[in-house]
């Protein structure tokens, strides 16, 4: 995937299903990460360790302790495979990119038509990292200093410019006028973020006011 321009989307996987084979740590993870975006989560695996399980008795995912079939895949949206067996990765990914699904072969990038970046999130703001399936340990690294860098009070942030998005439709019926407000507020003095690290939100109600009587000017 090295020299691909892969296309970046996030994907609302609310109430759809996904298909994890395998049952061992990096299934786990894979898991974990579906559970978190409220996919309905299927694992198929013989064995399943412990992390598994306690999704499954939570109720978070459903574990089937088996093989791997084919019917697996129906009414899915995605599947990953991170299956001990390696022929048993093969088929997932023959089967589910037959079928034009979104399938991932964990590790193994040339048997993947997307991979799963490395993200840090803060509230609404979730950051992708990815080096396109060179180094899932690097990707890490770039999210761990990303982690550092990007702290809470831009969740809060795009917390308090979300509630804004409705006053901005009623007020601001052209899509140019918009931006422009909005980045007024992003981009506006004082800087937002730093009075947000103050513990200053009420200053930054004070810049978004300010934005709110310009952009009716």
């Amino acid at each position: 995937m090295l020299d691909t321009d892969l296309y970046f989307a996030c994907i609302d996987l609310r109430g759809r299903r996904a298909l994890v084979v395998g049952g061992g740590p990096a299934a786990a993870e894979k898991a974990d990460a579906l559970c978190l975006s409220r996919a309905e989560v299927l694992v198929v695996a013989e064995r399943a360790g412990t992390r598994i399980q306690e999704l499954h008795a939570e109720g978070k995912l459903r574990w089937e302790a088996r093989s791997y079939e084919t019917s697996d895949l129906d009414g899915c949206l995605l599947a990953i495979a991170a299956a001990e067996d390696r022929r048993t990765n093969e088929r997932v990914f023959a089967e589910a990119d037959e079928r034009a699904m979104l399938v991932n072969v964990v590790d193994v990038p040339e048997l993947c038509n997307f991979i799963s970046p490395a993200i840090a999130r803060r509230g609404p703001v979730a950051i992708a990292v990815t080096t396109s399936g060179a180094s899932p340990a690097l990707a890490q690294r770039v999210r761990r200093e990303i982690e550092g860098t990007v702290d809470e009070s831009y969740g809060t942030l795009a917390r308090l410019l979300d509630a804004e998005r409705a006053w901005a439709r009623t007020n601001l019926p052209d899509y140019d006028d918009r931006k422009r407000f909005f980045s007024a507020i992003v981009s506006g003095h004082p800087d937002p973020i730093s009075l947000l690290r103050d513990g200053d939100e009420a200053g930054v109600a004070r810049l978004i006011e300010t934005a709110k009587s310009e952009a009716l000017r």
